[in-house]
């Protein structure tokens, strides 16, 4: 089956045309939403834009189906599902869990089926696959009426690229996937460390939402709730300033004092620049935390897997957070890295270290294909 892919990220569409057979991308693109896509002017055009480039190779006609990957599913979604008014919907209503995601898949969608109404879409969700997490690590110890009447747990993101990393880390390593012991750093705008046993996920970092975990572009990760209760009793900022500055204005860009992606704040990290360098430092040393807390939900630590948009090409960063983890085994990188999906580390050694393409569009086509066949 031929599936295009939308893949609405917090800054990207990424939009590309695969056979669910070899699951090769054969045309793909990527649109830039902004720094914030759910403050920009839109998806419609974006959308437009993606499908009208990937027409210059691949005709639309021939695509059978649409795959939309979508960050939130909540308690209702925990598998992918046909596109209804009524899914739609629930994803809208998920956006309170998940703003600067939900709301962009949601008009994805609706753009998408404004041009492609005629073909199936499905609708896939980065929650899923941490359907697996045992109650130790998704119950919050909070008052129980907050697990049991407002549905307060812990869900876990990036489930997609979890998913992708680990079956790729098996054959790399030429191990079946349900007898890896894994972690996986999905490093980017948005970021999280998964922990994966047997094929199924134990601990990850990322929780009710998308902002708690590591520090990432827009967002500070865990801080003491007690800042935010200390905002709001001395009225340091309204209950909406504060969920803005926490979504949108925190993170790598309140510590480096601009908007910049690590790539730029790299460049000027070498330039001298202090608040990237501290930028830079905090980032790795919440990423090597999280990833060594991962670490005690495993009998062992077969590989580490880098992936995500700094994951896969900083090596600098790479090679920061290794030097902080060398006391659970970790080893510098001697191998020369090459391109694609590598074994950074030298073979037989471990943990292993590997670096992976993040390649959600492949399963979630995977995922149309199989709905959508049945």
């Amino acid at each position: 089956m031929r599936v295009l892919v939308l893949n609405a990220g917090s800054s990207s569409l990424k939009a590309s045309v695969l056979d669910s057979d070899g699951l090769a991308a054969m045309a793909q693109v990527e649109v830039s939403l902004g720094t914030d896509a759910s403050r920009g002017r839109g998806v419609v055009g974006p959308v437009r834009s993606a499908l009208k480039q990937l027409g210059q190779t691949t005709s639309m006609d021939s695509v059978e189906a649409v795959g939309h990957r979508v960050v939130h599913g909540g308690m209702r979604f925990r598998q992918p599902v046909r596109v209804t008014p009524s899914v739609v919907r629930a994803i809208d209503q998920l956006s309170e869990f998940a703003p600067l995601h939900n709301p962009v898949a949601a008009a994805t969608i609706r753009a998408a089926q404004a041009i492609l109404k005629p073909k199936p879409h499905v609708a896939a969700f980065d929650t899923a696959f941490h359907a697996s997490l045992p109650e130790a690590a998704y119950i919050y110890p909070v008052p129980s009426q907050w697990s049991r009447d407002w549905k307060i747990r812990r869900f876990g993101f990036h489930g997609l690229s979890v998913e992708w990393s680990m079956g790729r880390a098996a054959q790399l390593l030429q191990v079946p996937p349900e007898e890896l012991s894994l972690i996986v750093a999905h490093l980017g705008s948005g970021a999280s460390v998964t922990a994966v046993l047997d094929g199924r996920t134990v601990d990850t970092s990322m929780g009710l939402t998308p902002l708690e975990g590591l520090m990432m572009g827009t967002r500070a990760g865990s801080i003491d709730p007690g800042i935010i209760l200390y905002a709001l009793r001395k009225k340091r900022l309204s209950a909406l300033r504060l969920e803005k500055q926490l979504w949108h204005e925190s993170g790598l860009i309140a510590v480096a004092g601009r908007k910049a992606g690590m790539r730029e704040l790299e460049v000027a990290q070498q330039k001298g620049n202090k608040p990237a360098r501290l930028a830079i430092d905090i980032f790795v040393h919440r990423a090597a935390a999280g990833i060594a807390a991962a670490a005690t939900s495993l009998p062992r630590i077969d590989a580490l897997v880098f992936t995500g948009g700094i994951g896969e090409n900083s090596a600098s960063i790479r090679a920061a957070i290794l030097r902080r983890l060398a006391a659970l085994g970790f080893a510098g990188i001697a191998a020369p890295e090459g391109g694609g999906d590598v074994l950074l580390t030298e073979p037989g050694w471990r943990p292993a270290v590997l670096r992976v393409r993040a390649r959600e569009d492949a399963v979630i086509a995977s995922q149309v294909s199989r709905l959508v066949g049945r």
